[in-house]
């Protein structure tokens, strides 16, 4: 049978895997840049141990070519590691090596992967006594150890009261919760010797894969550095990120008062008929540091806030409560966009490809933008600019005009309120607060599967790209890789640089959102170029279970502003 790897015509013998294949063809590397990790085929991500032909039947069986190959016309694209699917797939191996490597060498510890930061993947090490650096140099040993040994990582399905009562014997009581909420009948797991885990998604065909990694030693555990996506080929540089840090810890030690850390957790809620409480007290948290937010600004007296935060943050439902909340202490803040500061779409440069690049700073009029801040904080009238999304240009008319005093601090949320180049030398940084909004999820579907921010975001953005402006996910998800290329060049540089962090996050809300995005995914066909994007949501939030509570979501949740009903906007 022929197939197209890389668009590379091959025949296929019976029984061969695409690793076979893919070595045969010299596409085999030493260098993770370059080496196939994984495979798509229609859509799905496929371990390279796949074999597209069925042992025992002759070719001229229809049924001896595989599902996905038939799906996919015999087409089969290599992931590598500069695909974000292919980073998903080291990411996975990655954390199978460190796994296996504490087992070998701690067999009483819990790990538990906690948070992404940057390239680092932090992991709680639960040991009496605690990991120390040394404990870390040994376990980066014993990683380095089974990686040379390039141990085969065999993919198993299993009955899914096997897997239960395996999960069971060996501990791992967090894996058997989620098994309890599974609906199907069977269970994928990765195994090498007796150590069998689950992960959410395919792996590589072996430990030798994951070859560049680093281990360092925090006092909250160990953190696993991934490959420099500028060079694959060395680790990232590990480089402390407090804020981030502090904010992902306030949400897990939130997730603890909660008692809901994992899926299982928010699910035994929802079945419960607790989620109303689970409610009330999420988004009592959230006014509480909104609140405590607020105290800090006016402990400043600081005159302007900044407010910047990736997509589907919640950054405007944050600034529109902040100025509640600054309201209590007297104040009169003004809400300002830094969207009325884009220039003309006509007058933005050209990117090299002839597009235009809508996150880039030189969007903004940052000279204008400067000037009248300036202006506003010494105490003079400015008109304001206003800017047209249907002509596409900014407008001065006169209808805007504004001037503050001591008392009315300017609220100012937008895509690069965290950039330095914003503010000119004549403001003084001290009356100045800057604010980073993002929803830093800390809700695992087990102990050793985190969930991204980044998906939780997503699934926010679907369904407001939805509701409010009748865009189909596909439409949603072709804007997706741009929207987050532009987080990473003017968002999270700058992060670090804020006075506060505000996590959005709410531990409730996949359950709410599965409502209104499931049946949008539904209607997406295998045909689609994102069906495996839309294949992967599915089954996610299969793993949650639905919760029919709208009616207890309060009406200036940042939850609002995604599924509708938000009072600021009335």
């Amino acid at each position: 049978m022929e197939l197209f790897i890389d668009n590379i015509p091959v025949e296929v013998q019976e029984g061969e895997s695409l690793l076979d294949v893919v070595r045969r063809l010299g596409l085999d590397t030493d260098e993770l840049a370059t080496r196939p990790l994984a495979a798509q085929l229609a859509g799905e991500t496929f371990t390279l141990r796949y074999v597209p032909i069925r042992v025992g039947r002759s070719e001229n069986d229809p049924r001896a070519k595989r599902r996905a190959v038939r799906a996919a016309k015999g087409r089969v694209t290599l992931l590598r590691y500069g695909d974000p699917r292919g980073q998903r797939v080291y990411e996975r191996t990655m954390l199978f090596v460190f796994l296996l490597a504490v087992r070998n060498l701690y067999p009483e510890a819990k790990v538990h992967v906690d948070y992404a930061v940057g390239q680092g993947v932090y992991c709680s090490v639960r040991r009496i006594p605690a990991i120390t650096a040394e404990d870390t140099a040994k376990l980066e040993a014993e990683c380095r150890r089974i990686v040379k040994a390039d141990y085969p990582l065999e993919r198993q399905r299993l009955d899914i009261e096997d897997a239960i009562d395996r999960f069971a014997e060996d501990g791992q009581t967090d894996k058997v919760r989620l098994l309890e909420w599974r609906t199907f009948p069977y269970f994928d797991v990765y195994a090498y010797g007796d150590y069998e885990d689950y992960f959410y998604g395919e792996m590589a065909p072996s430990t030798g894969y994951a070859s560049v990694f680093s281990l360092h030693h925090t006092a909250d555990g160990v953190v696993l550095m991934r490959p420099d996506p500028a060079d694959p080929n060395r680790a990232a540089v590990f480089s402390p990120q407090p804020l981030l840090s502090s904010g992902f810890r306030k949400s897990a030690d939130w997730g603890e008062l909660m008692h809901c850390s994992v899926v299982a957790d928010l699910n035994d809620l929802v079945r419960d008929g607790k989620i109303r409480q689970l409610i009330r007290v999420n988004e009592a948290l959230h006014e509480k540091e909104y609140a405590r937010i607020a105290d800090e600004i006016v402990e400043r007296d600081a005159r302007a806030i900044l407010i910047a935060g990736p997509s589907s943050s919640g950054k405007t439902t944050s600034a529109n409560r902040l100025c509640t909340q600054l309201r209590v202490h007297g104040k009169s803040p003004v809400l300002l966009s830094l969207d009325d500061y884009y220039i003309d779409r006509d007058k933005i440069p050209l990117e090299p490809d002839g597009t235009i690049d809508l996150e880039h700073i030189r969007t903004i009029d940052v000279a204008l933008f400067g000037e009248q801040l300036t202006a506003l904080l010494n105490g003079e009238t400015v008109e304001l600019p206003r800017f047209d999304f249907l002509k596409q240009r900014r407008v001065m008319d006169g209808s805007r005009t504004l001037r503050i005093d001591e008392n009315t601090p300017l609220v100012i949320e937008g895509l690069h309120g965290l950039n330095p180049a914003l503010l000119p030398p004549s403001v003084d940084r001290d009356r100045i607060f800057r604010l980073y909004v993002s929803a830093l999820t800390t809700l695992n579907l087990d102990d050793h599967n985190r969930i991204q921010t980044t998906e939780i975001r997503l699934l926010r953005r679907i369904v407001r790209d939805y509701e409010t402006r009748g865009a189909s996910i596909e439409h949603t998800l072709s804007m997706w890789g741009s929207v987050r290329r532009g987080e990473e060049r003017w968002i999270f540089p700058y992060q670090e640089q804020a006075d506060a962090i505000f996590n959005s996050a709410l531990v409730y809300e996949p359950a709410v959102l599965k409502k209104h995005i499931f049946p949008l995914l539904m209607n997406v066909r295998p045909d689609s170029p994102y069906y495996e994007e839309v294949h992967s949501i599915v089954k996610f939030l299969n793993y949650f279970l639905e919760a029919n509570v709208e009616d207890e979501i309060p009406p200036t949740s940042v939850l609002r502003e995604f599924i509708g009903g938000n009072t600021f906007y009335r």
